[in-house]
């Protein structure tokens, strides 16, 4: 992990949030090549989940919504977390995470979810468990916090009104679901994808991106009528789909992933069965991609607190009902985190990112053999300009071939094309493979479908 938080700030794919001012703790940028990463794989999703198939829409629903969204949903009083303070270093931690982070130091494994504040602090007491900080024992009570950031909307301060930044997406689904029954031709079963941020005020161990206070998130709700389909069904077939996605259109092992059933204490109340897709991540294994049978709570929800109606009437036969929903929900920001783990790699003295090549920031580089030769550096040149028509690609005309190869394996740039003499002559150039350092020579003019057909 320390090795990839360092290459991810070298080489531009996230910095620390606010550093000039000493940073703020579990906040990051983007930069110019992490926006790109980060991009490329919403895009996958995007497509394998909305564009490509024929029971999806996508919708962009508002940060700020309605107050009375988060009392229905119930994350007003339901989104909380437990938290302990250190009175020697004002350290303040999750207690849970605490108590689970002490126990794996003694290789033994221990679940506290659903346990209440007082046997949090029984168990915190018991095993006098020490501050990781400090190494004290002066912790304060076990208390609850909500996780919703509050804001505020209007102009004149006594007349503004409290709200919150939306701690999921998923809701904006439920705010919008009659909106989109009345204005598109839906019919069940179907389902509403979207992409965007979400904000929770946590207590992070700061591992990274995995958990941020605003993160992306790419939620689907797929809405179907439980008398006509088998929610079970349903449910294995998005299994099916997330697995598919994250071996397939990511390129992790499957040997780093598994599945993980919530149990009675864990699951949400809503909820009949909940499943994390786990990925090993450097401090073990953790949740990547949850899927959740959330029934028709959240609809009936927004219908008691807002008077509306959210049914949906079958057009084919009349039948009124509250559809069902099955959820699966991911965080955009641990799919990054995941993908440039799975490709970091040393070998030979190189480090490489082994990105796929369709999410690799750059799709290839090019380079003139000699930066002091016009000749050169105007082919080179030439062939930049109209690969970028097509591509996004790198151009590097600094110190010799081998820091330029170097620099390429280290950002995942999978293909170099360099213009050399025998370019000028012949009409081709070099195509170095980053996984495999081999070459081989390619007509300049073919060199654009050459490239298409590599990243497809």
């Amino acid at each position: 992990m320390d090795k990839i938080v360092s290459l991810a700030k070298r080489r531009g794919f996230v910095y620390p949030g606010s550093e000039i001012y000493g940073g703020l703790a579990n906040s990051y940028e983007y930069g110019p090549l992490g926006v790109e990463l980060k991009r490329n794989i919403q895009d996958e999703w995007w497509n394998a989940f909305v564009r490509r198939r024929s029971d999806m829409l996508g919708l962009d629903s508002s940060i700020i919504l309605h107050p009375k969204t988060w009392e229905a949903s119930g994350h007003v009083t339901g989104l909380v977390d437990a938290m302990v303070e250190c009175r020697h270093c004002h350290t303040r931690t999750r207690a849970d995470h605490l108590i689970e982070g002490y126990f794996e130091k003694k290789n033994e494994k221990i679940s506290v979810e659903g346990k209440t504040t007082e046997e949090l602090d029984a168990l915190i007491g018991a095993n006098r468990i020490p501050c990781p900080t400090c190494k004290s024992f002066d912790w304060t009570p076990v208390r609850q916090f909500n996780l919703l950031f509050e804001t505020h909307v209007g102009i004149v301060p006594e007349a503004q009104s409290k709200v919150y930044l939306r701690g999921e997406t998923a809701q904006g689904i439920f705010l919008a679901f009659k909106n989109i029954i009345d204005s598109m031709r839906v019919s069940m079963p179907f389902g509403v994808g979207q992409l965007g941020k979400s904000f929770r005020n946590e207590i992070t161990k700061g591992n990274f991106i995995f958990r941020t206070l605003e993160f992306e998130q790419a939620e689907i709700e797929y809405f179907f009528d439980p008398e006509a389909q088998d929610w079970r069904e349903l449910f294995e077939r998005w299994k099916n789909d997330m697995w598919s996605f994250v071996t397939g259109n990511l390129g992790i092992a499957g040997d780093h992933l598994r599945w993980r059933e919530h149990g009675d204490e864990e699951r949400s109340f809503y909820s009949k069965r909940t499943e994390d897709l786990e990925y090993r991540f450097p401090f073990g294994f953790k949740e990547l991609w949850g899927l959740a049978y959330r029934t028709d709570y959240d609809l009936k929800q927004h219908a008691a607190f807002s008077g509306v109606d959210l049914s949906y009437t079958d057009p084919s036969t009349g039948k009124k009902f509250v559809p069902h929903v099955i959820e699966p929900a991911v965080g955009v920001n641990r799919l990054m985190a995941m993908v440039m783990l799975e490709a970091y790699a040393e070998a030979d003295g190189r480090t490489m990112l082994k990105l796929p090549p369709r999410l690799a920031p750059y799709k290839a580089a090019v380079f003139p053999l000699l930066a002091n030769k016009p000749e050169l550096v105007a082919r080179a040149r030439e062939v930049f300009e109209t690969l970028r028509r097509r591509f996004m690609v790198a151009w590097d005309d600094r110190g010799n071939i081998g820091k330029r190869y170097y620099a390429q394996d280290e950002i995942g740039t999978p293909f170099c094309i360099t213009i050399d003499f025998d370019s000028l002559e012949k009409g081709d150039a070099t195509v170095r493979d980053r996984d495999t350092a081999k070459q081989e020579r390619v007509p300049i003019a073919a060199l654009s479908d050459w490239l298409a057909g590599r990243l497809s």
